[in-house]
Order: structure tokens, then sequence, then C-alpha cells
């Protein structure tokens, strides 16, 4: 019996976060209410201060199953030799979920030093970047340069695609946007976008000249 309980319980708050995603994305999350996340989810209003707490405690639940979804992506697909193309592969398809909304209807909110959103959006913002940058590792990078600077540039470029994309669907074109984007990328490196060769087992020990910067 109590592990029904449990697994309800579960199901309950998995439902409510769905429910509360969607609507954040939809209307903002100052505009949402609590009757609202109830109407939608088909969940008690009262269900959910005793699974978050609060309102914000729902935001964070929210921020963390988005922060889940990009550990996912990050944990089931290893980096393969075109790590730029992939990475950038990634994004896209990642902007395609529904759930991704919510980071360009809640950017105007997010920016004011006092909200609630602040920290929680600045926290999703640290995950991309670093899971851009993990993606990104294999890439050999100009002298100076290094992939948590490349992760910064490819961010406000994936968001600004996105930005764009979510308001005129019919006019931006994302593949072709981002076939695009790794075509400047790729002539802007160079050949230091490809990935180094193994050295061979005898030359190990030497001196390691143009690796990447980090």
């Amino acid at each position: 019996m109590a592990g029904r309980r449990a697994q309800t319980t579960r199901e309950s708050r998995a439902i409510l976060i769905e429910a509360a995603t969607e609507l954040f994305a939809e209307r903002g999350y100052r505009q949402t209410t609590f009757a609202d996340i109830a109407e939608r989810s088909g969940i008690s209003r009262g269900s959910i201060p005793w699974h978050f707490g609060n309102k914000e405690g729902l935001l964070e639940a929210v921020v963390e199953h988005l922060v889940d979804a990009l550990r996912r992506v990050e944990t089931t697909q290893e980096p393969g030799p075109d790590a730029l193309g992939q990475a950038l592969a990634q994004a896209r398809d990642f902007t395609r979920q529904p759930a991704t909304r919510l980071f360009i209807t809640l950017i105007a909110e997010a920016v004011e030093p006092d909200s609630p959103l602040h920290a929680h959006y600045a926290q999703l913002q640290d995950t991309m970047r670093a899971h851009l940058a993990a993606r990104l590792d294999p890439v050999t990078l100009p002298a100076g340069m290094t992939t948590d600077d490349l992760a910064v540039v490819l961010l406000g470029a994936i968001t600004g695609i996105h930005q764009q994309w979510r308001i005129s669907p019919k006019t931006v074109d994302l593949d072709r946007v981002y076939d695009t984007l790794t075509s400047l990328l790729t002539a802007a490196l160079g050949t230091a976008a490809v990935p180094e060769p193994a050295e061979p087992a005898e030359q190990a020990d030497r001196p390691a000249t143009g690796k990447r910067r980090r």
C-alpha cells in the first residue's frame, strides 16, 4: 500500500511539473496561478503547495526537470569526430522540444535582479554553457580561445535563433539556419575545428604542441 501511495505521489508531482512547464511557457511565471495549473493538470489546487511548498518551489522543480533533460542528452550521446556539428545538431533538436519555449518566455522576467526567476534562469544558463563546453571538448581551438568562451558565443547564437524561430516559425527555417551557423563557425575556426589525430604510441612522451586551449 505504501509503495502504491509513493508511486501515485511521484505521478502527481510529474503531472504538475508538466502542466506548470507548459503554462509558464505560454503565459509567463507571474501570470500563471495555482488555479491555472490545477485546471491544466486535473489535480486539486491544494496538492500543489503540498508537493512544492509554494510557487517558487514549483518553479525550482520545473527548472530541475529541464536541467535533467539536458543532462540526459549529455550522458546518452558521446561526442563524435565532428564535435562542433554534433553540438549544434543537438541544440537544434533540443530547441524543437515544446518545453524549451520556456527559455524564451521567461527571459524578460529573469533579467530583473529581484525576480524569483533570476537565480533559476542563471542556473539553466550555467548548465547549458557547461553542456556545450563538454560537447566541444574534442575540438582544437585557436590560441587564446577556450571552450568556455565558445560555449558563451554559441549559447547566445542558439538563444537568438530560438527566439526568432518561436516568433516566426514560417519564416525561420531551423535546419537551414543551423546549417548556416555550422558552416560559418567551421570556416571561422578553420582547421582548428578538426580534432587532432591520436599520437602514435612511440611519440606519446614527447612534448605536445598545438593542443586545444582550455
